[in-house]
């Protein structure tokens, strides 16, 4: 690390083991983390004890998975010397502060967490009526506070996790006196990033861009996807503000190039075609020194490998060190303590 603990704050956040990212994981999250490393003391986690909460069927491609989280990680700017990048179960005492949390955690707590309703809803597929599933808000809460977590950027559909974590800091607190600090949600501002089919990017939707894609892959998607349903004809105007095509440009075109989409689609003097073949540009700009970069531990996955080596070393250390602090307080040292 390039400052201690104490001069500056420390944040924790982590992304499921899905596998490859796509440009809605690097808007959404990636491309924040990779600012954050310049101000705070960064844990970045491959949560696979998290994937397991739905994916507990089927274990065979979680480590595959969580590898290649962490080649798109560190091919999107995650820097190792800056940041710890670690695998969740590779670090066991956020399982050992899960348990503890779990036994002063109300029912009624977890109940109320509105992701929980939502995806026993949404997901018919999967049998998630498992302490797991219900329960993985308190592993959430063990995986920052077992770092003493200062801050945890999230999106707005996330807030109510971090408020719970704050609630269980402030129970355990009560209970065996001041141990965590109350974590402050750092919220991430959520570009609309659309899929191919307008539909918010998703690989449950299949309309994802993916950071790997190379460019012929890039351009094709492009071209498949939808626009503005208004513009039927070539020479009808559009408007790119209902356009999925002209969202993309907001967020990854330059300027001068926004300004171009503007006045030539609403003027009707630019097809679509060569609109989608602008944002392709952009896209392509950044995702080819991204897949430059992920080449080389492609090449020689061993390098990611020991990078994850060493930052399990550092979050066991950070972690070990909050569970000695957890273990006195409630009374359960491991030290002989004669009477």
């Amino acid at each position: 690390m390039n400052a201690s603990p104490k001069t500056r704050k420390r944040v924790l956040s982590g992304m499921r083991s899905t596998g490859k990212l796509h440009l809605g994981n690097y808007v959404g999250a990636l491309q924040n983390w990779v600012r954050m490393q310049d101000e705070y003391e960064c844990f970045f986690m491959v949560a696979d004890w998290h994937a397991l909460t739905t994916d507990y069927a089927d274990t065979s491609k979680i480590k595959e998975n969580s590898i290649e989280v962490v080649l798109d990680w560190l091919a999107a700017g995650i820097d190792p010397a800056r940041s710890v990048v670690f695998i969740q179960s590779h670090v066991p005492a956020h399982a050992e502060l899960h348990l503890l949390f779990s036994m002063i955690t109300p029912l009624g707590w977890l109940e109320r967490v509105p992701t929980y309703k939502e995806q026993r809803d949404n997901i018919k597929d999967k049998d998630l009526s498992t302490y797991g599933f219900l329960g993985y808000p308190v592993l959430q809460a063990a995986d920052i506070l077992v770092y003493k977590g200062d801050a945890v950027p999230v999106g707005e559909d996330q807030v109510a996790h971090v408020e719970l974590t704050r609630e269980i800091a402030r129970r355990f607190n009560g209970f065996y006196g001041e141990v965590f600090p109350e974590p402050q949600a750092l919220l991430t501002p959520a570009a609309k990033l659309p899929g191919t089919d307008g539909r918010k990017m998703s690989k449950s939707y299949g309309n994802t861009i993916m950071l790997t894609d190379p460019e012929p892959v890039v351009r094709q998607k492009l071209k498949t996807m939808v626009t503005d349903p208004a513009r039927v004809r070539r020479s009808d105007p559009g408007n790119p503000d209902v356009c999925p095509v002209g969202d993309l440009h907001k967020i990854f075109s330059s300027k001068e190039t926004l300004a171009k989409v503007y006045e030539g689609c609403r003027s009707a003097s630019i097809g679509c075609i060569e609109c989608k073949g602008w944002a392709a540009d952009s896209l392509v700009q950044l995702l080819n020194p991204m897949q430059e970069r992920r080449k080389k531990f492609e090449e020689n996955p061993r390098l990611a490998w020991d990078i994850l080596e060493d930052g399990t070393e550092r979050a066991r250390k950070a972690a070990g060190t909050t569970m000695v602090d957890v273990r006195a307080a409630m009374g359960m040292s491991l030290e002989y303590e004669a009477k």
